[in-house]
This record gives C-alpha cells, sequence and structure tokens, in this order.
C-alpha cells in the first residue's frame, strides 16, 4: 500500500504512511475527534483520542464558543493561529463559514498587531525563516521544508509592515496571513504554498532591545550582500520548485520594492503586491464608483495623499485604464497628482525618485493638504500614506463643494492610520462621498435613515485569485495587464444594489466565486497570448480550474479492501 500525502477533496480518500500519534500531529492530516472507529483502528490512533465522535460541524461550533469567549482581538488571532497548526481542515472550515467575520482577524487590521505583538503570538514555525548569515546554504534550507509541491510563496522582508513600518522578524505574520487568505478565498491548496521571512536585521531600535524579539539582533543589512541573498533565494525558489513558482513580494520598503520588481518581473514568475495588487484593488473601486459618477476614468482628476509603492502602483494602472478609454498617456499622466511627505510632486523638485518624476506636474510646490486640495480641485482623493486623520473636515467639506459626487479613498491600514472614518467621509459630505477603505468600517446610518456599508478595498480581493489563475494555466511572468484584468473583473461583480449600499466592491461572503472568475480571465487571456506553460488548454477552462480548488471538508482515510485502491470507497 505505496501512499504519500496525496491530498484528495473532502470525503474522497486520502493515503498516508503516517500511523499512531504522528497523524494526529500533523495539522495536513488531523481531524481530531471527527476521525471514524475504523480510522482510528487502522491508523493506530484508537485510545489516542476521547471515544465519542464529532463532526467536523460540531468542531466548527466548539470553536466559535471559544472564539466568543475572548474579548481580545489578539487573543482571537492567537486562537486561530493555535487552530491552523493544529488542524488545518477545520482552520479552513472556520474561516469560510463567515468569511466577512474572520478576514479581519487572520489579515487586516488584526495581523498588524500581532505582527507588533509576534513574539507573544508566536507558538510554533511556520515557513522559514531565512537570514543573511544563510548565504551560500539556502538552497539547502529550502530542501528541509517537507513539502516537494510548492506553487506559492509569500516573502517579506519585515522592514514595511503595513503603515507600521521595520517589523524585521516579527513581519513573518503578513507571508503566514496573505497564504492563509490564499486558500481560504482563491482555494489554493495550503500545503502548496510556503511563507518566507528574509531576516537582514533591524533598524527598530525597539525590537533590537525587546527581549521577545524572534529575529537577528543588529542593524539592517543593505548593499550587495543584501541583493546577493535576494538573488541566491530567488535561483534556490525555482531550481527546486521550478520556473512556474509564484514568488509574491510583501511589505518591502519603497526603494526595495520597486527596484527588486523592475529587476525580477521579466525573469521568475513574481508581483509586489503592495504596488500592484494594491493597484488592482483601488481602480476597481473607481471602475465601480465610475457607475455612481457616470462618466469615464479619464474625465477624473486624481490626488494621491501618499507617494510611495500603494500610490506609483495605483496611478500606473489609473494611467493604463484611462489609456483603454482612448485618451493618450501624457493626458492620463496630467489627470494624476501625488502629494509626499516634503509636499506637493512638482518638476523641478529636489530629491524626487525616478518613480516620482514621472508624474511630477508644472506646477508652484506646495506643501498644506488642504490647500493643495483648494487649488488643485480633485474630484478623486485616495489616502495610501498611512497618515492618520489626513483627510480632515476642511478637506472633506471642499471635495463635496467641487464634486457632486466626490470619491474619497481611505486605504492606509490599519484602522488607527486611515486617513478618515466612514462617519466621517459620509457626515462632512453631507452623505454624496463615494467612500472606499483600507480597514473594514461599521455600516453608518444618515441622517436621513439610509444606512450605507463603506466599501473595503481590500487586496484579498486580488491576489488570491490571481494566484489561482497563475497556478492553473502555468503563468510564468506576470504583467499589469493581470491586474487591470482583476480590477475589471471584480467591478463587474459589484451589483446595483450594493451601489445603492455604498459598497464599491463585492460582498466578502462572493469572495471565493470571484476569484474563481478572476483565475478564468487570467488563464483565458494567456492562453489567448500564448503565455501560459500548461498544455493542452482544458476545454472547459472554469471546471478545470474549480477542480483545483481545496476542500474545507476532511478526507476519508478507510477504504474497501477488495477495491484498494483505485475504486476505494469511503465508509463514512
Amino acid at each position: 500500500m505505496q501512499a504519500g500525502k496525496a491530498a484528495a477533496g473532502g470525503g474522497r480518500l486520502q493515503l498516508t504512511m503516517k500511523r499512531g500519534y504522528e497523524v494526529l500531529r500533523d495539522p495536513h492530516l488531523n481531524k481530531g475527534m471527527a476521525f471514524t472507529l475504523e480510522e482510528r483502528q487502522q491508523l493506530n490512533i484508537h485510545g489516542l483520542l476521547p471515544p465519542c465522535f464529532l463532526s467536523q460541524d460540531v468542531q466548527v461550533y466548539t470553536i466559535l464558543q471559544n472564539f466568543e469567549r475572548l474579548t481580545s482581538d489578539l487573543d482571537r488571532y492567537i486562537l486561530l493561529m493555535s487552530l491552523q497548526d493544529r488542524n488545518e481542515k477545520l482552520f479552513y472550515k472556520v474561516l469560510t463559514s463567515d468569511i466577512e467575520r474572520f478576514m479581519p482577524i487572520v489579515y487586516t487590521p488584526t495581523v498588524g498587531l500581532a505582527c507588533q505583538h509576534y513574539g507573544l503570538a508566536f507558538r510554533r514555525p511556520r515557513g522559514l525563516f531565512i537570514t543573511i548569515h544563510d548565504r551560500g546554504h539556502i538552497a539547502t534550507m529550502l530542501e528541509s521544508w517537507p513539502e516537494r509541491i510548492i506553487k506559492a510563496i509569500v516573502v517579506t522582508d519585515g522592514e514595511r509592515i503595513l503603515g507600521l513600518g521595520d517589523l524585521g522578524c516579527y513581519g513573518m505574520g503578513i507571508p503566514v496571513g496573505k497564504l492563509a487568505l490564499y486558500t481560504a478565498c482563491g482555494g489554493v491548496k495550503p500545503h502548496e504554498c510556503l511563507p518566507v521571512m528574509l531576516d537582514v536585521g533591524t533598524d527598530n531600535e525597539s525590537l533590537l532591545k525587546d527581549p521577545l524579539y524572534i529575529g537577528l539582533r543588529h542593524k539592517r543589512v543593505r548593499g550587495q550582500a543584501y541583493d546577493d541573498l535576494l538573488d541566491e533565494f530567488m535561483e534556490a525558489v525555482t531550481s527546486r520548485y521550478s520556473m512556474n513558482c509564484l514568488i509574491q513580494f510583501e511589505d518591502f520598503a519603497n526603494a526595495n520594492a520597486f527596484r527588486l520588481l523592475t529587476k525580477y518581473r521579466n525573469k521568475y514568475c513574481t508581483f509586489n503586491d503592495d504596488i500592484q495588487g494594491t493597484a488592482s484593488v483601488a481602480v476597481a473601486g473607481l471602475l465601480a464608483a465610475l457607475r455612481i459618477t457616470k462618466n469615464k476614468l479619464s474625465d477624473h482628476t486624481v490626488l494621491f495623499q501618499g507617494a510611495g509603492e500603494a500610490a506609483l502602483g495605483i496611478a500606473n494602472l489609473i494611467v493604463m485604464a484611462m489609456e483603454k478609454e482612448g485618451v493618450s498617456k501624457d493626458v492620463a499622466i496630467k489627470r494624476i497628482w501625488l502629494v509626499d511627505s516634503k509636499g506637493l510632486v512638482v518638476k523641478g523638485r529636489a530629491a524626487l525618485t525616478a518613480e516620482k518624476k514621472h508624474f511630477a506636474q508644472e506646477h508652484a510646490e506646495m506643501k498644506n493638504l488642504e490647500d493643495i486640495v483648494r487649488d488643485i480641485k480633485p474630484s478623486v482623493l485616495i489616502g495610501v500614506a498611512a497618515v492618520g486623520g489626513a483627510f480632515t473636515k476642511q478637506i472633506l467639506e471642499d471635495m463635496a463643494a467641487f464634486n457632486e459626487r466626490p470619491i474619497i479613498f481611505a486605504l492606509s491600514n490599519p484602522t488607527s492610520k486611515a486617513e478618515c472614518t466612514a462617519e466621517q467621509c459620509y457626515k462632512y459630505t453631507e452623505g454624496r462621498g463615494v467612500f472606499a477603505s483600507g480597514s473594514p468600517f461599521d455600516p453608518v446610518t444618515l441622517p436621513s435613515g439610509q444606512t450605507l456599508y463603506p466599501g473595503q478595498g481590500n487586496n484579498s480581493y486580488v491576489f488570491p485569485g490571481v494566484a489561482l489563475g497563475v497556478v492553473a494555466c502555468g503563468l510564468r511572468h506576470i504583467d499589469d495587464e493581470v491586474f487591470l484584468t482583476t480590477a475589471q473583473v471584480i467591478a463587474r461583480q459589484v451589483s446595483e444594489e450594493n451601489l445603492r449600499e455604498g459598497r464599491l466592491y463585492p460582498p466578502l461572503v462572493t469572495i471565493r466565486d470571484v476569484s474563481l472568475k478572476i483565475a478564468v480571465q487570467i488563464a483565458e487571456e494567456a492562453y489567448r497570448k500564448g503565455t501560459a506553460s500548461f498544455y493542452p488548454q482544458p476545454r472547459d477552462l472554469a471546471a478545470f480550474i474549480r477542480s483545483q480548488v481545496y476542500s474545507t471538508d476532511y478526507n476519508c482515510f478507510v477504504a474497501d479492501s477488495y477495491a484498494w485502491p483505485e475504486e476505494a470507497t469511503c465508509k463514512l
């Protein structure tokens, strides 16, 4: 009975060489008290569990009861991560039972808090921790990872975690959280995903003095040594897991993020979620908002509070979207204005990066955001600088004075860094603001009695579907067209009823279906352009991709001995 961990769909047979206590310690295999008597006997775990048998649904109920008993979101995060460590199927069954409820715990905003306290939250290592001192040995380290098939990696160096800055090794919470959403929102198989922390040190003095800090206790290593580490990592990953392995860069500082994306994007299957994923979800919200403002994207003037990875990524994708409407690139660029920590980004201003120069406008230098808004009179205001409260009462009132339906996107994470709240936006624009945020906000009831449900422009609408599509068709390189396509798919899923309720994104409860549609569209375009590498093309792409989706239902480990293994039947 040769067997590997050939993961099958829910309710189907799964073979395993493991027996006894090993089964209960393996989160891929563990079913807790849902193991049947036959399974307990054949896997040699009879007696290692209480005699009661609990279905997966009852186990979900138990987790929910424990979840409700906790009063702190950090404690709830630790509860769910501990569940992921011991019973993977149950963890994802819980997440998908109410994704709108649990996403803020496993991802933004709670994951930011978890990263800040990762020394307390850390229970069991998940993923690989590769340090600057491991140069020359990364290939060997990858061989220590138990899974031989890895199709997606999320990697960070922890230098710019959300809007919280340099958290060093504590940033590992981000790749872990991202990949949990790969599975919960996109159906990518968790055992084919690998979170990676590249620890090159930290410049955060408080962490260097923190007795609970789990990373290297020295300043960040930069320059050639840093680049050599990244080069070796990329080569080692593709050598072990093939050139089709998707590598998502996450929360790198601005300078490295743009530089590494440019360096690797045409050589490996890679993208940067902070630049391209954020761009896609923001543009999706704008495309949906156009159905409210009743005009084209190229009719708008867009002002960004922020000029880093997110702002420049969104700006570039907006230009691409405007070009699709028929305007020239030069005209599109003139519609976009950036504000950084030194003020308005204008031609002739000192010390502008190449990326900022691309969007620098002919204008006098200005520093105060209120004055800039009053002068530029934008119809779209997007905050991505992690400056909490940057959109003041005056700015919001001015936006409402310039525009019948001003578009206000407060996209910074976590919630404390949001440029304004949903309530502030609706209040100071007299309910006319078209609002979206990076972190979730509660519904707001206007004086008129209308209740609005602010849309959360969460990247989880983007990267799970992109990953599923890329992995399914073997796309070797990911260009910006993929992210514009993704934005268009997301916007199409927003119904007229959603728009009337103030939502610019489809309800999170539909996110798996949205991810599947994104994946199918990406794969269709890849086969049409000849950029897919898996052939022949499936006759029914949607059905093929759906068959790749991870099932949260428990597998069966008992088979009819007379039909082993091809026609094995489950005795559940």
